[in-house]
């Protein structure tokens, strides 16, 4: 996996050189996605692209390619790699400027973007993982997917010391999302999940699993729910681009449910491995 892409050229890792000037590194002035790679495919690759464009809109940086190049350049990148199974990261930042804190008005963009090997986390999907209450202290434009990502950073570290798998981000009461994922509460057969506003990235997997439900008729509600009601679903998971359908068994050491994946979960579970076979096959 030595072959990386900066900007429009593939070069190997060691030949990359990023300015100290560089607006990511100094301001996290910038932009992200990760895109999940199944079988030599890049998965749900054209909503991830959609995404990154809006986010760069949002910040007012200009991407020079059109999404069609864009698209066949990460393509290009995984069979350049030769990755099955993994991931792609891509990076854009304004670009490298003498520091100032407005934006520059002379200076171009910087993309670079890596694949790297990741197998699926069946086991942990099989078995359910636990999670803590963390308050939400980032800023307010989690719609937008920056690079600004020490408060997910600090949440994640905090549930990793107390041996948890995620944190589950909450402003006051109100539970929002993941460090680096989507919630999701069911309640008697419904599922709850926090509307997609500035206060959570609309995630794609999440998106994905909105429209199984459709598909499988589970009732949902974009609705914002209490760290109190969480704790009293029937069933919890998480979602995200590389640990997919992810039930959550425990939170701050209280069962959820049975303490065990519940139904529908499995059942989400298995329409988006479905999903997942039908976009590799095709």
């Amino acid at each position: 996996m030595d072959w990386i892409l900066h900007n429009d050229e593939f070069i190997r890792e060691e030949e990359l050189n990023i300015s100290k000037e560089d607006r990511g590194y100094q301001f996290g002035d910038g932009i992200y996605e990760v895109i999940r790679v199944y079988e030599g495919n890049l998965f749900t690759a054209e909503e991830h692209i959609d995404r990154f464009y809006e986010s760069a809109e949002k910040i007012k940086v200009i991407i020079p390619y059109t999404k069609d190049v864009f698209h066949k350049l990460m393509y290009d990148l995984v069979e350049m790699n030769e990755i099955e199974n993994g991931q792609v990261y891509v990076q854009l930042t304004r670009g490298a400027y003498t520091r100032q804190h407005q934006f520059p008005s002379d200076t171009a963009p910087v993309l670079i973007a890596y694949p790297k090997k990741l197998e699926r986390p069946l086991e942990l999907m099989e078995t359910g993982v636990h999670a803590k209450f963390i308050e939400d202290i980032r800023w307010l434009r989690c719609d937008i997917k920056s690079l600004n990502l020490l408060g997910n950073i600090l949440a994640k570290q905090e549930a990793y010391e107390a041996g948890c798998f995620e944190a589950i981000l909450h402003r006051g009461e109100v539970v929002t999302e993941g460090s680096s994922s989507n919630m999701y509460g069911l309640k008697n057969g419904v599922l709850y999940t926090h509307p997609a506003s500035n206060l959570i990235l609309n995630g794609i997997t999440r998106r994905v699993i909105l429209n199984l439900c459709a598909d499988l008729g589970i009732e949902v509600q974009e609705l914002a729910f209490t760290k109190t009601q969480a704790l009293e679903m029937d069933e919890f998971f998480m979602s995200s681009t590389t640990t997919e359908v992810m039930p959550i068994v425990q939170i701050d050491g209280q069962q959820i449910g049975e303490g065990v994946p519940g139904e529908l979960t499995r059942k989400l579970q298995e329409a988006f491995e479905a999903n997942l076979k039908l976009t590799v096959k095709s």
